[in-house]
């Protein structure tokens, strides 16, 4: 008789099938994006993001103490000002909302890892990721803001400077300037791999950083293309980025992995809010169990390569995993 070939036998049990399993989803993994907004005792939910919410500096002191106590290491932090001009001049001002809120967060909760997002999209008046002449998004004159920006945000005490702008040279920029001015051991963490993406449209209303003409397909990636992230990848790594990042994270799996085949180096995903939302949505009309379709896709995306993964369920998630 042929030796009938088993693996059900592995299995079995739930025992089993842990004792077995090659993708474990930690609460270390997880970073949890924040919004922070001008005024005072303010949690306004976001319309297309539930669960999500912008917060004033004193409740996100709040907040960010649960994210701690749960166990999650790092926040990245997004700021949406009162007031936008063509420079976006309040993403680097010393009183910019992002800088204010980092120096209450290293003073009341220091032992968090404060990530910055350095971009202008949210704090200029026609919303685009850089400084903009004659309808174009001008590349060599943004890079030197947002050195400025990233600066800014360290000067106040970020632990990780995050350039989501797509902009060509920046992360050099940006690790010249911090290194002249003593920061030599502040990591970056590129957007290296950032798509031209329809999965953004929540955190556009999160930002308010709609642009007000055109789009971002002439500096963000088109969906279509693969070498071109390795490609990107390896020039940010090259310029000195300490951390990597694929943006979106769930329609772009395969250059999760291709990364990680490629390159030594951490490897960060991003579960973006459209991601997020589609998920809040089924959920609510009772067509998907949300616990268990996050946590599927959290670990697809560390069975990808990802390393650490930024997402709007991390506070749900740290829960889910203790009580597993």
């Amino acid at each position: 008789m042929d030796l009938v070939k088993r693996p059900r036998r592995l299995r079995a049990n739930s025992i089993l099938r842990d004792m077995i399993r090659e993708t474990s989803l930690d609460v270390g993994d997880l970073i949890y994006p924040l919004f922070v907004v001008p005024g005072d005792n303010i949690k306004e939910e976001i319309d297309s993001m539930p669960g999500v919410y912008h917060f004033s500096i004193d409740l996100l002191i709040e907040e960010v103490r649960e994210v701690r106590n749960l166990g999650i290491p790092a926040i990245l932090l997004f700021g949406v000002p009162s007031y936008k001009d063509e420079l976006g001049s309040e993403a680097y001002s010393e009183e910019g909302i992002v800088q204010k809120a980092v120096r209450e967060i290293k003073e009341k909760v220091p032992e968090i890892v404060v990530i910055t997002d350095v971009c202008m999209c949210g704090y200029t008046i026609h919303g685009h990721c850089g400084i903009v002449e004659n309808g174009q998004v001008l590349n060599d004159k943004t890079v030197y803001y947002i050195a400025k920006i990233a600066l800014s945000h360290i000067e106040a005490g970020a632990d990780i400077v995050a350039p989501s702008d797509m902009m060509d040279g920046r992360v050099a920029a940006i690790r010249k300037l911090l290194d002249s001015k003593g920061f030599v051991n502040t990591p970056i963490m590129a957007y290296s791999a950032k798509y031209a993406s329809s999965f953004y449209g929540p955190f556009r209303e999160a930002a308010n950083s709609f642009p007000q003409f055109g789009d971002r397909k002439s500096y963000q990636m088109d969906y279509g293309n693969s070498n071109e992230a390795l490609r990107e990848i390896a020039l940010d790594i090259e310029e000195g980025a300490d951390i990597v990042m694929v943006k979106p994270a769930l329609s772009y799996l395969d250059i999760i992995r291709r990364v990680k085949d490629n390159f030594n180096i951490p490897i960060a995903a991003y579960n973006v809010s459209g991601e997020y939302s589609m998920v809040k949505a089924a959920a609510k009309m009772g067509w998907i169990d949300e616990k268990s379709v996050v946590l599927e896709i959290l670990t697809s995306i560390k069975r990808a390569g990802a390393d650490m993964v930024i997402t709007y369920f991390a506070k749900d998630v740290a829960k889910w995993l203790t009580t597993l």
